[in-house]
C-alpha cells in the first residue's frame, strides 16, 4: 500500500489526455486507404465515419474547416484515401484518426506520388527559402507561360490592364494539361531565360493555369519542370488553380500565388494608389516647406525683438536679416521647384511606358519592312528579266532556223534520218530537204565522195 501511495495517481481524464499527447507527438501524418462506413454529418458541419478494410476498422473525424475543401460527397461503401493524424478522443478513450485531407481512391496513387516527389525535392533543398529570388517591385515586362485560350491568361491580362497598363505582358503559349504539357513549359522557361528578341527585357515569369482536379493539374507536379523552375535565372511565380490547390511547382517557385489573378495583383501596383501616393508626397513636401518657412519667420521675428536701438548698426542688421529671409525663401522655392520637376519627370516616365507608343513604333517598323520588301522584289524581277533576255538571245544564236535562213538546208532520208554521209543513200532513193521556209522532195541520181583538195582552195 505504501508503494502505491508513492506513485502518481491519475484520473481517467488525465490518463486519456496523456495517451492522446503521446499518440499525437510521436506519430506523423499518415496516409490510409479504406472503405467508408457509418458516416455521419451533423448540423455542426463536422464529419464522423469509420474507415475499414477486410480485417480491421478505425474511427475517423473530419472537422468542418477541413471537409469544406473536399470536392466530392463521401458516402458509405466509397473507397477513399485519407491523410490525417492519429489521436485519441478523451471523452470515450477511443483511438481515432483526425482527417486533414480526403481523396477518392482514383487519386490515391497520384497523391502518393505527389508526396514522394515533394519529400525528395525538399530533402534536396529545392524548397529552401534562401534560394528564392526576390520579385521586382515594379516590373516593366512580365512573361506569362500558360494556355493562350485559358481563363488564367485572361484574368492576368485584365487585372494588369486595370491596375497598371504600362506593364508589358508577353504570353508564351503552352499546353497545361496532357502528356506534352510539362515538356512545353520547360522549353518555354528556357526560351524566356535566353532573353532574346522581344523577351530581352523580361523581369519575371508567371507560370500557371486555372483550377482542376489533381489529375488535371498533374503536369505541374513533374520533376523536370520543378528543376527547370529552380534553375531559372528569372524570378518565377507559380499561379496554379485555386487557393486550395497545391502543386510541386508552388513549392519550388520563388513565390506562390493563390490564383492567376493574385499573381497579377502581386506584380502590379494600383495606378490610382500610385497617383494618390505622388499627390500625398507633394502635399507633404509643401507642408514641410511652409512649416520650415514659418519657423524661420518666427525666428526672424524673435531676433528683431531682441535688437536694441543702436542706430545705424541696427538698420544694417535689419537689412541683412531681410536679405537672409529673401535668400531663404528663394532657396525653398528652388527646392520646391526641383521636387515638382522630379515629380513631373516620374509622371512622364509612367506615361512613356504606355503601350500606345510601342504599337506606333511597331507599326512604323512594319511599314518600313514592307517598303524594303517591295524594293527588293522589284530589283529581283528586273534582274530576272535581263537574264531572260540574255538567254533568249543566246538561244536564237545557236538555233538551226537561224542557220537555215542563211541558205543552208538539212536533208532527210525516207525514214526521216538526217543525211550526214553520202553512202547512207543510193541512186533512186527519195530524199527530203528542209529549207528555211519550206521543203524540197527529190530523187537521187548519183552519189560521190568529196574531193579533199576542193576544200583547200
Amino acid at each position: 500500500m505504501n508503494d502505491q501511495q508513492s506513485e502518481t495517481v491519475l484520473s481517467v481524464s488525465e490518463l486519456n489526455r496523456e495517451a492522446r499527447y503521446l499518440l499525437e507527438d510521436n506519430f506523423p501524418a499518415v496516409l490510409v486507404e479504406g472503405e467508408i462506413s457509418n458516416i455521419a454529418m451533423p448540423a455542426s458541419g463536422h464529419w464522423y465515419l469509420t474507415l475499414k478494410d477486410n480485417n480491421a476498422q478505425i474511427r475517423c473525424a473530419m472537422f468542418r474547416n477541413r471537409n469544406l475543401r473536399v470536392r466530392f460527397r463521401p458516402g458509405d461503401g466509397m473507397q477513399v484515401l485519407i491523410k490525417g493524424k492519429i489521436s485519441l478522443y478523451e471523452g470515450r478513450g477511443d483511438f481515432q484518426l483526425i482527417v486533414e485531407q480526403m481523396e477518392e481512391r482514383g487519386d490515391g496513387a497520384l497523391l502518393r506520388a505527389f508526396e514522394q516527389l515533394k519529400a525528395k525535392l525538399k530533402q534536396e533543398g529545392l524548397f529552401d527559402e534562401g534560394l528564392k529570388k526576390t520579385l521586382p517591385v515594379l516590373p516593366a515586362h512580365i512573361g506569362v507561360i500558360t494556355s493562350p485560350t485559358g481563363a488564367a491568361v485572361k484574368d492576368i491580362i485584365s487585372t494588369l490592364g486595370r491596375r497598371f497598363p504600362a506593364i508589358t505582358v508577353t504570353v508564351i503559349p503552352v499546353t497545361v494539361q496532357g502528356n506534352t504539357a510539362a515538356a512545353e513549359m520547360i522549353a518555354a522557361i528556357k526560351l524566356a531565360n535566353k532573353k532574346q528578341g522581344c523577351l530581352s527585357d523580361l523581369d519575371v515569369l508567371v507560370i500557371g493555369r486555372g483550377g482542376g482536379s489533381l489529375e488535371d493539374l498533374w503536369s505541374f507536379n513533374d520533376e523536370a519542370l520543378a528543376r527547370a523552375i529552380a534553375e531559372s535565372e528569372l524570378p518565377v511565380i507559380s499561379a496554379v488553380g485555386h487557393e486550395v490547390d497545391f502543386t510541386i511547382a508552388d513549392f519550388v517557385a520563388d513565390f506562390r500565388a493563390a490564383t492567376p489573378t493574385a499573381a497579377a495583383e502581386i506584380l502590379s501596383p494600383d495606378r490610382q494608389e500610385y497617383s494618390a501616393l505622388f499627390t500625398a508626397y507633394k502635399r507633404q513636401l509643401s507642408a514641410q516647406i511652409l512649416k520650415s518657412l514659418r519657423q524661420k519667420q518666427q525666428s526672424l521675428i524673435w531676433l528683431r525683438k531682441q535688437l536694441k536701438h543702436p542706430g545705424r548698426k541696427l538698420l544694417e542688421q535689419a537689412q541683412r536679416l531681410d536679405e537672409i529671409e529673401a535668400r531663404l525663401q528663394r532657396g525653398f522655392k528652388n527646392l520646391l521647384d526641383r521636387k515638382y520637376s522630379t515629380l513631373k519627370e516620374l509622371h512622364l516616365g509612367i506615361r512613356s511606358h504606355s503601350p500606345q507608343r510601342l504599337v506606333k513604333e511597331y507599326r512604323q517598323e512594319s511599314m518600313n519592312m514592307a517598303l524594303r520588301l517591295s524594293k527588293s522584289m522589284q530589283q529581283i524581277l528586273h534582274f530576272k528579266k535581263s537574264k531572260l533576255s540574255e538567254n533568249s538571245h543566246a538561244l536564237n544564236t545557236v538555233s538551226p532556223l537561224n542557220t537555215l535562213s542563211r541558205g543552208y538546208s538539212i536533208s532527210y532520208t525516207s525514214n526521216d534520218q538526217v543525211i550526214t554521209d553520202y553512202q547512207s543513200v543510193k541512186p533512186g532513193d527519195t530524199i527530203r530537204s528542209r529549207l528555211f521556209n519550206g521543203e524540197i522532195i527529190s530523187t537521187v541520181k548519183e552519189t560521190a565522195a568529196l574531193d579533199p583538195s576542193q576544200g583547200k582552195d
